[in-house]
């Protein structure tokens, strides 16, 4: 059964946004460049690790919109060099990684470190909110 057939169904009505999830989310585990990461820190911090060697911090962007966390790696002249390779095992390719994100998760910051890029996550508790409703008289 195809999983967005699932959602087609009439007696799942406003579940829209869940199967665009879903379709997102597939998308993204197709991608297989740059290999990444993911530590589970506790306390509902999260960090990836996306291997990225050769790219500099001014050619990499993290972005979140709409929920999705889109990792993009531009190189400069990439595949333009001089130097005659014998073996050439390194990639210099660009790459666009993308992530869905949980309701409430956050973006803490993001460090290239030792040619890895750690993106850190963390999923603050929501605020407790006690709503008193009135009761009306019927009558």
């Amino acid at each position: 059964m195809n999983r967005t057939l699932l959602f087609d169904s009439p007696f799942l009505l406003g579940f829209e946004h869940t199967r665009s999830l879903i379709e997102r989310a597939a998308k993204a585990a197709a991608e297989s460049y740059p290999p990444y990461n993911v530590e589970d820190h506790g306390g509902g911090r999260l960090r990836i690790s996306l291997a990225v060697a050769g790219f500099s911090p001014d050619q990499l962007s993290v972005t979140v919109e709409d929920r999705q966390l889109t990792v993009t790696g531009k190189r400069d002249g990439a595949g333009k060099s001089e130097e005659a390779y014998l073996h050439r095992g390194i990639a210099a390719r660009g790459f666009v990684r993308s992530f869905v994100l949980a309701d409430g998760m956050v973006v803490d910051g993001a460090t290239l470190e030792h040619g890895l890029l750690h993106i850190d996550l963390a999923r603050p508790e929501p605020e407790k909110r006690i709503t008193t409703i009135p009761i009306r008289k019927g009558g």
